[in-house]
């Protein structure tokens, strides 16, 4: 394995320059079943290594247990990262299975500082709005957002799920530097406004489960093989006759893996990454993992190139996806374009 360092791309018009491919840590401490400490401290500095600089998470991966995770990592190379993570899925105290969108100023308020204490830094370097409460006005949150950008608590500001119409409205208000959201073989629904607007706006785009959760890989056909706390046995795509429909999708996937030389997940994120000369925009996509091993392998992918014809074998994959991203779809941004 090669350890060349992947090429770099940059945050928005005045953000940071960061690998071109960053790392998702939420299944580090959250989601996906039993997760080794010790194997995932492994995979973050293999990361780094390769050039990996962008490191995700959030307040509501694990009630704030991620972002204490990561943060040892975080001192140790505070020069070298740049941290993302996020407010706006609130947890109640009598529920903590429930995530309660909130966008309002208090909350952005409590979210901040509880953030910054357990990650223990001064600064965060990229703050997103998780969701959007459409009872509050997108421009009175990033209000509040570029207030913490005033105040020192926070460098760049980010938005995950939004349309396009919240995109404009906030960029309007205060520069937004990335918009995460769902984008892989299987989740195509930004291509027809978000990704436009952002290209436009000189925002870039941070596709966020870029391997479809693990499927695109192969390494499971239904998420009711997966141990019983993993997440993916709640999403519609990976259960029952939808992940047969699903995994039978696959199988131009594993076509241009042979024919490459290379796994199905590095197929389906090298598709990714070619979608920043496509529709004309920077991005970088955050592959999770908790494996060094699997930290190469998704990093060799932004060195694979597909051809145009491989590019069209590909196309058709996601207008014959069986089911839902989301049981509860209100966590998507599709529905109200």
């Amino acid at each position: 394995m090669s350890d060349s360092r992947i090429p770099t791309a940059r945050l928005g018009e005045n953000g940071p320059e960061v690998g071109v491919q960053g790392l998702g840590c939420m299944g580090m401490s959250f989601a996906y079943g039993p997760s080794d400490a010790d194997e995932s401290r492994a995979a973050l500095e293999r990361a780094l290594e390769l050039g990996v600089t962008l490191y995700d998470t959030a307040d509501a991966y694990g009630a704030g247990e991620n972002e204490r995770f990561l943060s040892p990592f975080f001192k140790a190379h505070r020069d070298e990262v740049v941290i993302a993570t996020k407010f706006a899925l609130s947890i109640p105290a009598d529920d903590p299975t429930r995530r309660v969108v909130r966008n309002d100023a208090p909350y952005i308020r409590q979210a901040v500082e509880a953030s910054l204490k357990r990650l223990d830094v001064d600064v965060i370097d990229l703050y997103y709005m998780h969701r959007r409460d459409v009872d509050v006005p997108i421009e009175d949150t990033v209000g509040v957002m570029a207030e913490l950008v005033r105040e020192g608590k926070v460098k760049q500001l980010g938005l995950s799920e939004v349309t396009a119409a919240e995109l404009r409205a906030a960029h309007a208000v205060h520069p937004i530097a990335a918009v995460q959201s769902e984008w892989s073989l299987f989740s195509r629904d930004i291509e027809a406004r978000v990704v436009p607007a952002a290209a436009e706006l000189g925002v870039t785009l941070v596709p966020y489960s870029p391997l479809g959760r693990g499927f695109l890989t192969g390494s499971f056909a239904d998420a009711q093989d997966l141990t019983a706390d993993d997440y993916r046995r709640t999403q519609p795509r990976f259960t029952g006759e939808n992940a047969a429909v699903n995994g039978a999708l696959l199988e131009p996937v594993r076509a241009l893996a042979k024919a490459h030389d290379a796994t199905l997940g590095q197929i389906a994120l090298a598709w990714v990454h070619q979608q920043s000369e496509v529709h004309g925009l920077p991005l970088v996509p955050i592959p999770g993992t908790r494996k060094a091993s699997r930290v190469e392998e998704n990093t060799a992918a932004a060195a694979i190139r597909l051809t145009a014809e491989e590019l069209a074998l590909l196309d058709p994959i996601a207008a014959q996806v069986a089911g839902d991203r989301y049981a509860d779809m209100r966590f998507a941004s599709a529905g109200r374009e």
